[in-house]
């Protein structure tokens, strides 16, 4: 890939990153919104099957090939980008303030950060390292575990489905290098949702759940979800692990929950306490020294 390509592919990255930014930030407030009328795990299936068939629909119409990747790694990628990632999310926030499970459930770049390490042999700058620092002493200032009163469940399930994403980052990374410009993002993310959605339609029929309501909110929550969060929001952001190395697109994204706590104080009135809204200025300082120094 020659410079100038190279470059229009990381713009092409970032201006992704940023509507993905607004989209999911938005979606977090939409998801806990949504547990007024229905389940987690029947709202989680419900919403990825919709954006399954948003997809496909949209791969016919642009007359892309619709056979599937390479199965094994593609339903790796689904079981945990998907299935793993939205189900734990989605059960945190029965219990768990939008805010605090958007930020928590995005401890994703560390792990991401970690795997890529270990199964990718990415390298960051003494930089880049201290960024990551900054953004742990966040996630641990939010984290208050000194506090009696921190509601650990719903905070391990949060934290769990980010590293469930990170997993699926690098799974993700992984498909990619082995099939090149063989494999659009578009025809990637079609396939690994449809896995992922039935995987999480399997556990929506085995968990018991409220009955579900179907209100106008309800579908008006699955409508953001199926044609934006879902269908837009993956295929953007398998985009960005595409051009951009697997450790820098996870920490990048660190702009998805601080805006998604301004968000969720704004719109439910959470307001975040001393700890928390110290962890969200950390967090922010963190993304903006990572912004400041690419990796190289």
């Amino acid at each position: 890939m020659n410079p100038s390509s190279s470059d229009r592919g990381q713009r092409v990255a970032l201006l992704s990153l940023l509507v993905l930014t607004l989209i999911w930030s938005a979606n977090w407030i939409v998801m806990k919104l949504a547990m007024r009328y229905c389940g987690p795990f029947d709202f989680s299936a419900l919403r990825y099957l919709g954006s399954t068939l948003v997809l496909f629909l949209l791969m016919l119409a642009r007359g892309e090939s619709l056979a599937p990747p390479r199965l094994g790694p593609t339903l790796a990628v689904g079981l945990t980008q998907t299935a793993g990632f939205t189900a734990l999310a989605q059960w945190a926030l029965v219990r768990g303030g939008a805010g605090q499970t958007a930020l928590l459930a995005y401890t994703m770049p560390f792990w991401s950060l970690l795997l890529a390490r270990m199964f990718l042999h990415e390298r960051l700058r003494a930089a880049q390292w201290a960024s990551v620092a900054l953004g742990a002493l966040g996630m641990l200032l939010i984290l208050r575990p000194w506090s009696l009163h921190a509601d650990w469940g719903s905070s391990w399930l949060a934290i769990g489905s980010g590293l469930s994403w990170a997993a699926g980052t690098v799974l993700s990374k992984q498909l990619f290098l082995r099939q090149g410009r063989s494999l659009s993002a578009l025809r990637m993310t079609a396939w690994q949702m449809l896995l992922g959605g039935v995987a999480l339609g399997v556990l929506a029929l085995a968990v018991p759940q409220r009955a579900i309501d179907w209100s106008p909110g309800l579908l008006a929550a699955l409508g953001f979800n199926v044609l934006l969060a879902g269908g837009l929001g993956w295929t953007l952001w398998a985009l960005v692990v595409q051009r951009l190395p697997a450790g820098i697109a996870g920490l990048s994204s660190l702009a998805i929950p601080t805006t998604g706590v301004l968000m969720a104080w704004a719109w439910l009135g959470e307001r975040p306490g001393a700890f928390e809204a110290a962890g969200v200025v950390v967090i922010a300082g963190a993304l903006l020294w990572l912004l400041r120094r690419p990796a190289g």
